[in-house]
């Protein structure tokens, strides 16, 4: 298919690349209004768009092999509106007929019909538009390179917080570029509303109450960057649409399989001290935007409210980091024990680093020594050293202190 002029590249388009080299079949999965169909299209040569296309999806819900004839790669968009269509794409990738591209923005239930797809797919994650695919970040400092022991140098980070504060509130969705936080947050009011009347319908067929969503997406959003657990969500809903543990824990289910949340998880190391660890994830949206616009958070409110804006600031920070890390074959986690934590811990397999995320520079001596008595902690025996440690702020410069902890702008990350 001809590609698009007004189409911004996104990390995510070498990984495609890639994976369609060596596997017959893709699936991208993500949120809705990340992108996924764009993306697919720039290396896509045919398309059924089956959200949209009522020919296509009544044709597939007849014979799923049907819309599968088509140059190749052949893109099947929002595949779970017909589930048959998974098990006939692996038949075609058997029958070497591929390669096929398929998205979805909803994980559909499990069944006995659906064949894992073990050996014929290969997965990728697409998230909203970090700094650097949104073009505010310079890419001076690449994880990748971090990673591989690299130290920081940059020069100072031009975004202020006042602009910073209308990035979180925008967010990183395509549709959204250009747009003033006000404009955002409205349409972002009615994303997360057809979330809660509609969309997380769609994941398994059940009914559930649009007032009680609501009451767990603005918990979730007072919460968000912290390991709220379910107990404190459910008492947290209060009032007419209060919700019981078990209802809460449904709904946040079925909001990880819509992936508009996706947890940290936590990092588990060998220790050398006596310090216990904790294994509960931090909560998070799949972009901090969503948060801000369950709360009606405007920039100024958020800027009357800097423990808050703190919280968001690291929502985006692990938001980009997730797809820089997912570039480097590596995952986001978190830590804690019963001493202290780290915000961010980089797993990028026989390499890790550690970072702390500071909404002010002020900061940065506290988190600095935080970061070496927790490697002092570890077995790094067993784990290694780390890669790199590093605090993450907002502006400024970056460089590397005398201690060898990296302090690096938001702003100039990149893969």
């Amino acid at each position: 298919m001809a590609q698009r002029p007004n189409y911004v590249p996104r990390v995510v388009d070498a990984e495609l690349s890639e994976a369609l080299l060596g596997q017959m079949a893709v699936l991208i999965e993500g949120a809705k209004g990340v992108g996924k169909t764009e993306t697919a299209s720039q290396q896509a040569r045919s398309r059924a768009l089956l959200d949209v296309d009522q020919e296509a999806r009544a044709a597939a819900a007849i014979d799923p092999s049907l819309v599968l004839a088509g140059h190749k790669p052949r893109l099947i968009d929002e595949w779970q509106e017909v589930p048959a269509i998974w098990n006939h794409v692996r038949r075609a990738v058997d029958a070497h007929e591929g390669p096929f591209i398929l998205t979805g923005s909803a994980v559909p239930a499990d069944d006995a019909t659906r064949h894992t797809g073990a050996g014929r797919f290969s997965r990728l994650r697409m998230r909203p538009m970090s700094l650097f695919e949104l073009g505010q970040s310079s890419g001076t400092v690449s994880l990748g390179r971090l990673l591989d022991g690299e130290r920081t140098r940059t020069d100072a980070a031009e975004l202020t917080i006042s602009d910073l504060v209308e990035v979180i509130c925008v967010g990183g969705w395509p549709a959204l570029l250009g747009s003033s936080a006000t404009h955002a947050q409205r349409l972002l009011d009615g994303y997360l509303d057809s979330i809660a009347r509609t969309d997380i319908r769609r994941v398994d067929g059940v009914s559930r109450d649009p007032q009680k969503v609501w009451a767990v997406l603005r918990s979730l959003a007072r919460n968000v960057g912290t390991e709220v657990s379910i107990t404190t969500i459910a008492r947290d809903t209060g009032g007419s649409g209060s919700v019981d543990e078990d209802t809460a824990r449904a709904y946040l289910a079925a909001l990880e399989r819509l992936m508009v949340v996706e947890n940290q998880p936590a990092w588990a190391p060998r220790l050398r001290s006596r310090a216990r660890l904790r294994s509960a994830p931090k909560r998070h949206f799949c972009d901090p935007s969503l948060a801000a616009a369950a709360l009606q958070a405007t920039p100024e409110r958020l800027l009357r409210d800097l423990t808050y804006l703190g919280f968001l600031f690291e929502s985006l920070v692990v938001r980009d980091l997730r797809v820089y890390a997912q570039h480097n074959g590596g995952s986001v986690l978190h830590y804690r024990d019963n001493i202290g934590e780290v915000d961010v811990i980089i797993d990028g397999g026989i390499r890790w680093g550690a970072i702390e995320v500071k909404l002010g520079i002020t900061y940065v001596e506290e988190a600095a020594t935080n970061l070496k008595r927790f490697v002092e902690r570890i077995d790094t025996r067993q784990s290694g050293e780390p890669a790199f440690l590093a605090v993450v702020v907002p502006t400024r410069y970056g460089y590397t202190r005398d201690d060898g902890v990296q302090v690096i702008p938001v702003q100039a990350l990149a893969p």
